[in-house]
């Protein structure tokens, strides 16, 4: 996934959970933060970030914030629309254990949630939940970054569905390099962690995906 206009500008301050202040050439700029999560160690105030200029030029704002410059990792891309066009992009060479696929749905409604993917491999029915990952400590991923309800009803739907003999699949985007696992943060969601651990004895299978990020693209490594 490639941006296609992009600035770099120096980090000031978050405003809001929206609205972000950045230094573009000399000049304070007023940007959309295109994650509502919390990204407290990661948007610092002279952090270098890197800038999506939009494409309406009648909006208010005229930047999305899409990157950040961590020193242990590189670049973190925090675009929370992203990921799954990342996995979309992946998923279209048919990696394993997706090989055998022949139909692929996005935005799939089953029970009370929408799932990310749905896809069909002859008579077997698959679903797909994709989260990102942003959040890195030692070296290691975590999710969430903050409370997920939304999260803990996927992984309870997930394992509903398993019980109905779909084939169950929760996708972390780990959206920064020399990342390559993720752990559930218990720090910030407890319940996250007990649903986590409940999905997986339910037979809900965890794909780690590693990412290629640059400041102007995040990409899905192929595994060797």
């Amino acid at each position: 996934m490639i941006y296609q206009n992009v600035k770099e500008g120096i980090f000031i301050q978050r405003d809001n959970r929206f609205i972000a202040r950045v230094n573009v050439d000399g000049k304070e700029e007023v940007v959309h933060v295109k994650n509502t999560g919390r990204c407290k160690e990661l948007l610092i105030p002279g952090v270098k970030v890197i800038l999506e200029v939009a494409s309406n030029p009648a909006r208010k704002t005229k930047f999305d914030l899409i990157t950040v410059y961590k020193e242990s990792v590189g670049w973190v891309n925090i675009d929370s629309q992203i990921p799954n066009d990342v996995v979309a992009e992946y998923l279209e060479s048919r990696p394993a254990p997706f090989e055998n696929v022949t139909f692929i749905k996005r935005e799939y409604t089953f029970g009370s949630s929408r799932f990310d993917f749905y896809m069909e491999a002859g008579e077997e029915k698959i679903l797909l939940e994709v989260k990102g990952c942003t959040l890195e400590k030692n070296g290691m991923g975590y999710f969430p970054d903050a409370p997920t309800t939304r999260g803990v009803k996927h992984l309870k739907e997930l394992i509903n569905a398993r019980k109905q003999g779909y084939r169950c699949y929760l996708a972390y985007v780990i959206a920064m390099e020399h990342v390559g696992h993720v752990l559930p943060n218990g720090e910030t969601h407890p319940a996250y962690v007990t649903a986590i651990e409940e999905a997986k004895d339910a037979g809900v299978e965890i794909i780690y995906l590693s990412c290629k990020v640059t400041p102007n693209e995040i990409t899905a490594k192929t595994k060797p």
